[in-house]
């Protein structure tokens, strides 16, 4: 773990720039890469080293909620960028949302996605794809070997979410939302399980 982005560590790609051989593949808005985030590209990177394939991190700028005026960004680009990074996937990328990418159809998603070859895809279970959220994990499943992960709770049992986390900021609980995101833990851990902090470039 512990890459920035550079020659020699995370590749930084425009959607549709990329193609692999083979790839494990993990898609999402990672707004403010939470604790949710973080077990999905856990769990990507996990079964991307036990396939001896890349790590491919699938994200979009900006986030749908915030291009559709539904909600506010939790980071900038530049900070959800290395948030990712301190996971170590092998390649990121960013697709530009845009009026242009929000007509895309989900056939266009997955013809983009099977360029990457991925043995699997994992995501979370309100991932939705396509123009109006027409694409659904069936349709994933149907084209790729796809494994849904469960929601990641806090300790109250509530699921944790981008959502949740603004509305904790608004009510100006900032430490139940910094709870959430989890970062303390992440960036105090031991040495050697610390991923070092690394500028990163953004497209």
């Amino acid at each position: 773990m512990g890459k920035g982005f550079g020659s020699d560590a995370v590749a930084l790609h425009r959607a549709g720039e990329l193609g692999l051989p083979a790839s494990v593949v993990t898609i999402g808005a990672f707004d403010g890469v939470h604790r949710g985030h973080q077990e999905l590209l856990r769990q990507t990177i996990t079964a991307a080293q036990r396939r001896g394939v890349p790590a491919v991190v699938y994200t979009f700028d900006p986030p749908p909620k915030v291009y559709f005026g539904q909600a506010e960004a939790l980071t900038s680009l530049a900070e959800k960028l290395e948030r990712i990074a301190t996971f170590g996937p092998d390649h990121v990328i960013v697709a530009g949302f845009d009026r242009v990418y929000a007509r895309r159809t989900a056939a266009d998603f997955i013809t983009e996605l099977q360029r990457l070859h991925p043995h699997e895809v994992i995501v979370g279970g309100d991932f939705r794809f396509g123009a109006c959220k027409s694409g659904t994990a069936l349709a994933l499943r149907q084209n790729f070997n796809t494994h849904v992960l469960p929601p990641v709770r806090c300790s109250a049992g509530e699921i944790v979410s981008s959502s949740r986390i603004r509305a904790l900021r608004r009510s100006g609980l900032a430490a139940a939302a910094a709870a959430l995101e989890n970062w303390r833990d992440v960036l105090t851990a031991p040495p050697a399980n610390r991923p070092s902090q690394l500028e990163v470039a953004t497209p």
